[in-house]
């Protein structure tokens, strides 16, 4: 779309169609097994009209993973050294489990990046999310020394609480098969607040 003026209402409207569309059709079928007449039809405009907007399928694949890493890394960024460790942690639990529950498709789009090898997400994984791990595995860290949390490896407890959050998105079919009628969210929380708390909470 040409950049030297600014987007009409019609035109803003299609872009937002467009990503919509493009979540959804990666999100299911992963950026390989995706193409850009699957999101057109998803969208409803013409392969043409599409391209207008957007030159390829790239381009929209990268659109929107830089909005969804910025999404997706708000909660982390948000463990306060200030806060007390406990709760810090249990409300970044919770902040993930609701994002699966509000984002599936946004989480089963990153999963399915990373499982075909992020190929396009290689560099942010190395240097920006890297970065922020590092930062907040010494944060957590730093709380075990000081005998605020129990002692655990610190790395490994964040890539647990991103996979028993993010299970009920990626996972979602299979959960909600297994359990029927019941919502999974329902319990969720509890359950994963108990997990933790009871992992963490250092002994009297």
């Amino acid at each position: 779309m040409p950049a030297d003026r600014a987007p009409t209402r019609i035109q803003k409207k299609n872009r937002a169609a467009i990503l919509e569309a493009a979540l959804d059709v990666f999100s299911s079928h992963g950026f390989r097994g995706s193409t850009v007449d699957q999101i057109a039809k998803a969208a409803g405009l013409s392969k043409p009209n599409l391209l207008y907007y957007f030159p390829s399928k790239e381009a929209m694949f990268n659109e929107l993973m830089a909005g969804l890493l910025d999404t997706w890394l708000d909660p982390l960024r948000g463990l306060d050294p200030e806060g007390e460790p406990l709760e810090e942690i249990l409300a970044y639990v919770q902040r993930k489990l609701q994002m699966s529950r509000d984002y599936p498709r946004e989480s089963r789009l990153y999963a399915n990046e990373i499982v075909q090898g992020a190929p396009r997400l290689r560099e942010v994984i190395a240097t920006d999310l890297k970065v922020l791990v590092e930062e907040k595995a010494q944060l957590l860290q730093d709380w075990m020394d000081a005998g605020r949390i129990n002692q655990a490896h610190p790395q490994h407890l964040l890539f647990s609480i991103w996979s028993l959050t993010q299970h009920y998105a990626d996972f979602d079919a299979q959960v909600r098969t297994l359990m029927g009628e019941e919502d999974p969210f329902d319990a969720a929380p509890e359950y994963l607040e108990t997990l933790y708390r009871r992992m963490l909470t250092p002994k009297s």
